[in-house]
């Protein structure tokens, strides 16, 4: 059986080859935005939307005209920038994303060969149009197993991945500190993180689907600290006299938190949502920090089992709270006001 597996290795660029790489990772974050300008502007003329990956690169020679120091950049990356944007206005007509937005400096820069580099694995190195060969982060597999070499270098690996453990640390514990000294209760989701990160390979007689972007999703959420940040929001909160409420995730993403409809058609994009009985919209993350913090409301001014937190609470209104439960029973909570002592 053929089969094809990515690897990822960390290039050693020289100076000038570092200069170059910024200059041409510049030179496609320019592309990009030109062409998403061009296609805004399109759409303005016309009332028509539809993005055209062939017409706009037809449009790459006549920018590098007007821009000289375009020509400097390897014509690939630029036009896979264009494929980029393709790909995110192809997602964003499928109500999977936003609208594609500009790109800025600094955030994500790359580019990216679809051909014509060669790899030589016997001298850790590749060859890159324009830049040449660069050495590349692949020394512990090449060296004798528990021969001196090896286990130096598996000691410089060792210490680099100990000082990214320490930096996550050094993050939770500022941002759990900031969090606890200035807030009294803190409402959380109770996620189930193994659950969530647990193996897509399957079993020998039933295969896994998509086992490569699930092992990659599981890295991205145990590399968050997920549960360690709870904990440290769990016992800053008892030295301090506050106090951190788990509540169910359960629909927290499909809830309208203006209205409290609850649909999966409410989220209709990963990061938008749309309220189908109200309209209401907002960012969806947000809407569901707000219901996630009105089902801790519930559960702390009303004594709603954490369990049956279908309650939520949305400005000065209360939605949707089942029993209030107390030792078995159902209590009932009666409004302050307007009641007085009695003297005798």
């Amino acid at each position: 059986m053929k089969r094809l597996q990515a690897y990822k290795f960390e290039l050693m660029p020289n100076g000038a080859q570092v200069r170059a790489m910024r200059q041409y990772a510049g030179a496609c974050r320019f592309v990009y935005n030109k062409a998403l300008a061009w296609q805004n502007e399109q759409y303005q003329a016309d009332n028509t939307f539809k993005f055209s990956y062939t017409k706009i690169a037809n449009l790459l020679p006549q920018w590098k005209e007007e821009l000289d120091w375009l020509k400097d950049a390897p014509s690939q990356p630029l036009q896979q920038s264009l494929k980029n944007l393709e790909a995110s206005f192809r997602h964003f007509f499928a109500k999977r994303t936003d609208f594609p937005r500009f790109k800025k400096k600094g955030q994500s820069d790359s580019f990216r060969f679809p051909q014509d580099f060669q790899v030589e694995q016997h001298n850790n190195r590749v060859f890159l149009p324009k830049f040449g060969w660069i050495r590349y982060q692949c020394a512990l597999s090449h060296k004798v197993k528990f021969s001196n070499n090896w286990k130096k270098q598996k000691a410089r690996i060792t210490q680099l991945h100990s000082t990214i453990a320490n930096i996550r640390k050094d993050t939770l514990h500022k941002t759990t500190t900031t969090i606890s000294q200035n807030h009294a209760m803190i409402v959380i989701e109770d996620l189930q993180i193994s659950n969530m990160s647990k193996s897509a390979k399957g079993t020998a007689t039933e295969k896994g689907r998509n086992v490569r972007q699930k092992s990659g999703l599981n890295r991205s959420i145990l590399d968050q600290g997920w549960f360690e940040f709870r904990q440290q929001l769990e016992y800053k909160q008892q030295w301090l006299g506050g106090e951190v409420l788990a509540v169910p995730a359960h629909y927290t993403s499909q809830r309208c938190s203006c209205c409290g409809t609850v649909s999966k058609d409410n989220r209709q994009s990963q990061a938008k949502l749309t309220c189908v009985s109200c309209g209401y919209e907002t960012n969806a993350d947000l809407n569901a920090a707000k219901n996630i913090l009105a089902a801790g409301h519930a559960v702390s001014a009303c004594l709603t089992d954490v369990a049956d937190s279908s309650a939520y609470i949305s400005g000065d209104a209360l939605y949707g709270y089942g029993e209030r439960v107390q030792q078995g029973r159902s209590v009932k909570q009666e409004p302050t006001e307007g009641i007085a002592p009695v003297m005798a």
